[in-house]
């Protein structure tokens, strides 16, 4: 077969597998994950040659360092994929979950019952964690995923989908309820896009011009975010230790993740003070900055920024700055300017944080803390299945009930319309 007619066949047999998936109970989904958590860590060698192989093609190729930071997997980051994969099961399963119930004057009883969205199509880049991640939420939502990973991370996706389908053929469940397409050539995205009679939802996972592509390319419902232009608000009020420390941690933990800051905004009333301390502290951490000119002023080192700045998710030790009025030239400014991914303020006001958290408009916002918190794992949703910046149907980091819909149920007792 071409890659045209397999990539049929996987998405029908996917789609067939979510039949049986959707019936299965609680507790065999448990114990399947749990199971594909200890296979994980059991094959972690193999797994690390593996990736070994993907990391030594991608700086052949000239791959960014923030791209092979994404890719690399080592015993630290399978023990928490499997770690992830642990917590998903001890969720709670929220298929069957009957949400509302309500009685007509007719005495019909009324509800929405949660129930698997079907078969999921994971398009994704570098991250190979996503490879488990994915399917762990999907298969414990009671879907079938079909996953296509990036060239850069072929063996290492194939490693990982192997081993926790070697777990669904053990627990005598369908292999095709998670399914790996092995094609790295771009044909097999466009083919998988069309397959709108099998696959239900697509969520890519990667950078902008993947998202940009899907997008316009699929016949199928996409859920995505283009790009993470996080901001941070230092109010007048602010703690200087906390916000210090939030924003070095927001910036400089892990500047190449959607979450990571790339605008900070600073109260006029602050500047003064605020701006010569934390611009000696990011500079000393290898932070470029880039500036406004009220913040150049009081920074030496920064450069002037450009319009281009206040659009720019950076993904590396560059931040741009701006001192605002108040903070509703604050709120402006994010509003204008953000992805509508994650916003915080740091303050000691309680009506100010209150005002941030009404009227900014993106999917997660925050008061006293970091950015980088922004994630399903650190939120309490296990590990997550992407982050939506649209709002239909999900807004925010995506977990376990972001991976169902709901179905009216309707209990009667011979009621006819009239």
């Amino acid at each position: 077969m071409n890659i045209r007619e397999e990539i049929v066949e996987i998405a029908r047999n996917a789609r067939q597998a979510s039949l049986a998936m959707a019936r299965l109970s609680s507790t065999t989904k448990d114990i399947m994950l749990v199971k594909m958590a200890a296979a994980l860590e059991n094959a972690a060698p193999n797994l690390i040659a593996e990736n070994n192989k993907d990391l030594e093609t991608g700086r052949q190729k000239g791959l960014s360092a923030a791209m092979l930071d994404r890719l690399m997997l080592d015993e630290k980051r399978i023990h928490g994929i499997a770690d992830a994969l642990r917590e998903v099961a001890a969720l709670p399963d929220p298929v069957g979950e009957v949400t509302k119930m309500w009685k007509r004057p007719n005495e019909l009883m009324v509800g929405k019952m949660r129930i698997p969205l079907g078969t999921i199509g994971i398009i994704y880049e570098s991250r190979p964690n996503v490879t488990a991640d994915a399917a762990a939420l999907c298969l414990k939502a009671g879907n079938a995923v079909v996953l296509r990973g990036g060239s850069e991370a072929i063996n290492s996706n194939l490693a990982i989908a192997g081993i926790l389908q070697g777990v669904l053929k053990e627990m005598d469940l369908p292999q095709a309820a998670l399914s790996l397409i092995p094609f790295t050539e771009r044909e097999a995205v466009l083919e998988m896009l069309k397959q709108e009679e099998s696959i239900d939802l697509i969520i890519p996972r990667g950078g902008e011009s993947l998202i940009r592509f899907v997008v316009e390319n699929s016949r199928i419902p996409v859920i995505k975010h283009y790009k993470g232009v996080c901001h941070i608000f230092v109010d007048l009020s602010a703690d200087f230790d906390k916000a210090e420390q939030i924003i070095i941690n927001s910036k400089t933990q892990r500047p190449g993740v959607c979450n990571a800051l790339e605008t900070l905004l600073i109260h006029k009333d602050v500047a003064a003070e605020f701006i010569p301390r934390i611009a000696a502290t990011l500079t000393a951490l290898g932070v470029e900055l880039r500036g406004d000119d009220t913040f150049c002023r009081y920074a030496p080192n920064a450069t002037p920024a450009t319009e281009d700045d206040w659009h720019a998710e950076y993904l590396e030790l560059i931040l741009a700055c701006r001192v605002v009025d108040d903070i509703d030239a604050a709120i402006d400014h994010i509003n204008r300017y953000c992805s509508l991914h994650t916003e915080s303020i740091i303050t000691s006001d309680y009506s100010r944080a209150q005002r941030f958290i009404r009227e900014v408009n993106s999917s997660c916002v925050m008061v006293n803390a970091s950015t980088r918190f922004s994630d399903g794992g650190q939120l309490g949703l296990g590990a997550e299945i992407g982050i939506s910046t649209t709002k239909l149907h999900s807004f925010g980091p995506m977990g376990l009930e972001d991976l169902t819909t709901t179905k009216f149920i309707v209990y009667g007792d011979g009621q006819v319309r009239e």
